[in-house]
């Protein structure tokens, strides 16, 4: 994770250093036990090492993670005790059933589970999830869409490090840029 979170640093000190300035620094392995504990979950070995680098952006005036905020731990607390309410007022059943979404293989089919957790956040109740709860054919640890309002749930890469490692590569291959008018990193087929 090391070398992954320099090649970002380095892009980001160059590119983007108003959003470089609000990632803050990593956390210790008493606050990701902390967390673990209050979610009941055990974090892949790659989210611990990532967090003990940088923990999430301290502030959302830029989105780091194609203009989403890119979550620290306290930051995966709040968006999952959100979620966490709604499913536990049975939100997201129908006469009892929950509703389910529309899930691609290795995702299970609920409309949430409490062992997603929140990693990035678009402002309006859209996220990419660390899904440490997969169906057959799903990896722990996986990254999934979750929209607010779309059933349509997606692998967007197997694990945390390789999901990094193509924001990574993104940003080195000219993919990813930093917009002002998009409120940070965005791909460049969107502005």
């Amino acid at each position: 994770m090391q070398e992954i979170w320099a090649q970002i640093d380095n892009w980001l000190k160059i590119n983007a250093p108003q959003v470089f300035e609000v990632l803050q620094s990593g956390v210790s392995d008493d606050e990701i036990s902390e967390l673990e504990k209050l979610l009941s979950i055990q974090l892949p070995e790659d989210v611990k090492a990532s967090y003990r680098i940088h923990n999430g952006q301290s502030d959302f005036s830029y989105g780091l993670i194609e203009g989403r905020e890119f979550l620290s731990l306290e930051r995966i607390k709040e968006e999952w005790q959100i979620w966490k309410d709604l499913l536990d007022s049975e939100t997201f059943q129908d006469d009892g059933v929950d509703q389910g979404c529309n899930p691609e293989l290795g995702i299970i089919n609920v409309w949430w589970s409490a062992k997603w957790l929140p990693i990035t956040y678009d402002g309006g109740g859209n996220h990419d999830c660390l899904d440490l709860n997969p169906a057959e054919g799903g990896t722990v640890g996986q990254i999934i869409t979750m929209w607010h309002d779309d059933a349509e749930r997606k692998i967007v890469a197997p694990s945390f490090r390789i999901w990094l490692q193509k924001y990574a590569e993104g940003l080195a291959s000219g993919q990813l840029v930093f917009s002002e008018e998009y409120g940070g990193i965005v791909n460049v087929d969107d502005v």
